[in-house]
């Protein structure tokens, strides 16, 4: 068996594990990334981040969703939209940044492990191959990013194509008229967004009482209301205790039965409840490491786990498993290996949700400041009041800023509506440099754009003080 020796292996080829990879290749280290050569880029490409954000962009598009405030609420690109139509873009947009990445490593000289990796002790990787012999990797530093899958529930008999998960929603052949969606987090809600964008019929189902705790009530309840105008029931504090499909002969409905005694129908349902890290493959107990719920591991402040040269980031270690935090806490990770340690400050993470419509924050929400105790203004923008918003057809999009009204410092940036993740780092760079929100008064916006929203919303709150 042939064996090799780096400075770093690292498992898994996601945002997290690439970013991790050519950090540390910058700093003239032999690193390797250990993935199957056919989903290089991780989950993030291939059934996570990429696909299901240009589904999302091919549903707007050909639904002609973005135009129905001037052309009425029937306006369509194309009639009878199917599966395939959307796919389609989705298969060229994963296969181009495929290569974008496995560029990114060849031009960084990152080794590329074809296979399957398995801890044999904490410095000892075994690589397995269906195409080629096994290998052995030795490591003096190793950084598990080796991402999720969806969680399944043996309560929930998925078939692929009437009973589906996220990974598997792009294998489908048509597109349901009426679809359950079983989990109200990130997921369950972008899906639901973007299948009620198309007219299908959704009826979103969790066991929680309220809808991403971790995001402002305000954004929520606008959100929740714009999918209540497009048909969308919720039933929330709501737990499926059975799922079954119409025997032959029927209808072919799914019936999802309810612990309350509710049975919703419908021709599909997506299960949309939880991730399981896959560090059940990695045999990470011959390391030292125990995962705990679902697979997560968890670490210190450096990304480290229990066993000090092995470090995890990603959506391996949970919250917030967004793509953009995997990328820097790869690249954070490699530099706290290596003598270049930096911190990664929380408080200046954005979430990008891509529901229809788009929510973005950064900084702190009304519930927490007020849960903290801490004095808080508003300043409100709303997209109807700008013309850039108003050619887009948003009539329901909007800014707030939280500021403290004694030094004026921004706490914290909500947006919803159109291009809500783009605009957001207007505010992160202002959290980011500790200034106040006179910047936004001062500053001049090119006109008519969505981002001139800060100094209207700051205008809006300055007024109050």
């Amino acid at each position: 068996m042939a064996t090799s020796e780096f400075d770093l292996v690292v498992i898994g080829s996601g945002p997290a594990g690439q970013k991790a990879a050519i950090a540390a290749a910058k700093l003239r280290k032999r690193v390797a990334v250990v993935d199957k050569r056919s989903t290089i880029g991780g989950v993030c490409v291939h059934t996570g981040t990429i696909p299901s954000k240009t589904f999302r962009e091919a549903v707007l598009y050909l639904t002609g969703f973005s135009q129905r405030s001037f052309y009425g609420k029937d306006y369509v690109v194309k009639e009878n939209i199917a599966m395939s139509d959307l796919m389609f873009r989705v298969r060229a947009v994963v296969q181009r940044e495929s290569e974008v990445i496995s560029n990114q490593l060849r031009r960084n000289q990152v080794t590329v492990v074809d296979g399957m990796a398995r801890f044999v002790d904490a410095h000892t990787i075994e690589v397995t191959s269906a195409d080629g012999p096994t290998q052995q990797l030795k490591a003096a530093h190793v950084l598990i990013a080796c991402g999720t899958r969806p969680a399944h529930n043996p309560k929930i008999p998925l078939d692929g194509q009437r009973i589906f998960d996220s990974d598997q929603l792009p294998a489908i052949e048509h597109l349901p008229k009426e679809i359950i969606v079983v989990g109200a987090g990130v997921v369950g809600l972008e899906f639901a967004s973007m299948f009620a964008a198309m007219n299908v019929e959704v009826t979103l189902i969790d066991g929680r009482p309220t809808l991403l705790d971790f995001a402002d009530r305000e954004i929520i309840e606008s959100l929740m209301y714009q999918l209540r105008r497009r048909g969308t029931i919720f039933r929330l504090g709501e737990k499926v205790q059975e799922v079954s499909v119409d025997a032959d002969g029927g209808r072919g409905r799914v019936h999802a039965t309810m612990e309350s005694g509710k049975v919703i129908h419908g021709q599909a349902l997506l299960y949309a409840v939880g991730r399981q890290a896959n560090t059940d493959l990695l045999n990470v107990e011959a390391a030292g490491i125990t995962a705990g719920p679902r697979g997560q591991l968890e670490v210190n402040a450096f990304f480290q786990t229990s066993v000090e040269h092995i470090y995890a980031a990603g959506d391996v270690i949970g919250f917030p498993s967004l793509a953009s935090t995997s990328m820097e806490q790869g690249r954070l990770a490699a530099n706290h290996m290596f003598a270049e340690p930096g911190v990664l400050d929380p408080r200046l993470l954005p979430y990008g949700i891509y529901t229809i419509p788009e929510i973005s924050m950064v900084g702190a929400t009304e519930e927490q400041l007020t849960k903290d105790r801490v004095p808080y203004e508003i300043g409100v923008a709303k997209y109807e009041e700008l013309a850039k918003g108003q050619m887009l057809g948003d009539e329901q999009g909007m800014l707030k800023l939280l500021f403290c009204p004694n030094t004026f410092k921004l706490l914290g940036v909500h947006i919803i509506g159109d291009r809500a993740a783009e605009i957001v780092h207007i505010g992160q760079t202002v959290m980011a440099l500790d200034a106040p929100i006179q910047y936004f008064r001062d500053a001049v916006f090119n006109y008519p754009t969505l981002a001139e929203a800060y100094k209207v919303a700051a205008l809006d709150g300055l007024n109050k003080c």
